[in-house]
């Protein structure tokens, strides 16, 4: 249902008009009678007639209904959900519901049990309801985060019509939202499952926004396998996200692609990632995703989006208590990306040129865990490689103690 709200505005429209004195004609002036209008009006109506320009007062629509247990039609999308503002520019959220029951099935499929899952960005909810429509064996509870009122709004009758479902109006990529959940006691009742096998019921899900903030979100959760941190004090929980193929492409990167980076060698240290869904199973975004990549006449940069899910390792290559100097030598290491590690590796520090004989020790089988080819390209070693520069490194005695970086290499991983 659409209504009408008209804007009000304090600004005065001027039209383009001269100086009264200027538009009376002379004889008037001089004295002469001003003529009647022509429609026979009062005399003391008459004027003279200024023109002016009329402006059409735009209509700002917005949505009202009582019912919002079930989602607006598609052409009402533009009305109920905006796509300007900080907020909202970057959130692209399945729209399509016979998509979002195929990730729902790839994300959770048969043979899942009791799921506990954690939905982070969830809009209005067109995926979350594809969840709740999963077989009930499969999802014992359904924990959506969001903080945006017009998404909320239908997503607050969900756990009303379902007691598995359970709304908090909390923003995703904020620690403090994930404290709150502990703090609840959301997951009093989850097992701590031993690091040999996934973790059979906990799941964390979300459409990760197409800023810089989804990157940095995803980034920040694959640091905290390692050390166990966050939902992974656990267990190894999986993840699945709707993502833009960008991320993908990088955290995917192989060894053979310019953009490899350190995200691309972080992810695949700490876990293993699949598409569950073919390559094109959501394409065009357009027919799938919302908002469109044209909404009002108006193109918009809507990227093509994949599903993803993400399966910690049960074998973590970087040890607990040693991502800072993971992190350090991947920072200084990718500046010089094109250039091989022979030569790059004195960039670590003053006299981090000596690691090269540990790297190289000839006394060792080549596939041995210390070594390294000295000879590739930054960009092209594998995590084996970063294991041993880093276990060089960490073994060093005069390796600096401060492993803070400069903001001159906040741009390294690039």
């Amino acid at each position: 249902m659409f209504v009408c709200r008209r804007f009000s505005s304090t600004a005065k429209f001027c039209s383009k008009v001269k100086s009264i004195s200027k538009q009376v004609p002379q004889k008037f002036a001089a004295g002469h009678s001003t003529p009647s209008t022509s429609s026979g009006s009062n005399a003391e109506c008459s004027s003279i007639i200024i023109p002016s320009r009329t402006h059409r007062r735009h209509c700002k629509p917005t949505y009202t209904s009582e019912d919002k247990f079930h989602l607006p039609a598609e052409h009402e999308w533009r009305v109920a959900f905006p796509t300007t503002g900080a907020a909202f520019k970057h959130r692209v959220l399945l729209r399509n519901h016979e998509s979002a029951a195929r990730v729902a099935e790839a994300f959770i499929p048969a043979g899942c049990k009791d799921k506990v899952i954690v939905e982070a960005f969830a809009g209005p909810g067109v995926l979350t309801r594809a969840l709740m429509n999963l077989p009930k064996e499969r999802v014992r509870k359904i924990i959506v985060l969001e903080h945006l009122e017009p998404y909320l709004d239908f997503l607050r009758p969900l756990q009303e019509a379902d007691p598995r479902v359970e709304v908090l109006p909390l923003d995703g990529f904020s620690w403090d939202s994930y404290q709150d959940l502990e703090n609840r006691g959301c997951f009093n009742d989850i097992d701590i499952v031993p690091r040999d096998k996934l973790h059979p019921h906990m799941h964390f899900i979300a459409h990760l926004p197409t800023s810089v903030y989804g990157e940095q979100l995803l980034a920040q959760l694959l640091r905290l396998v390692p050390d166990g941190g966050w939902l992974f004090q656990y267990g190894r929980v999986p993840m699945s996200y709707v993502m833009h193929d960008w991320l993908w492409e990088r955290i995917s990167a192989s060894t053979e692609s310019f953009n490899r980076c350190k995200l691309s060698v972080i992810a695949q240290a700490v876990a293993s990632f699949a598409e569950p869904l073919s390559s094109d199973a959501l394409l065009p975004c357009d027919k799938h995703f919302w908002p469109s990549s044209t909404l009002n006449d108006r193109p918009l940069k809507v990227p093509p989006m994949t599903a993803v899910t993400v399966s910690p390792l049960a074998e973590q290559v970087i040890e607990k208590g040693m991502l800072d100097k993971w992190d350090y030598c991947l920072r200084k290491l990718f500046v010089l990306k094109s250039t091989n590690l022979k030569r790059a590796i004195g960039h670590l520090a003053p006299g981090s040129s000596v690691l090269l004989s540990h790297l190289t020790d000839p006394s060792l089988p080549v596939d041995h865990p210390t070594r390294a080819d000295v000879q590739k390209l930054v960009r092209k070693m594998e995590v084996k490689d970063w294991a041993a520069v880093v276990r060089a490194f960490d073994a060093w005695p005069f390796a600096p103690e401060d492993l803070l970086i400069t903001d001159s290499f906040s741009q390294d991983e690039k």
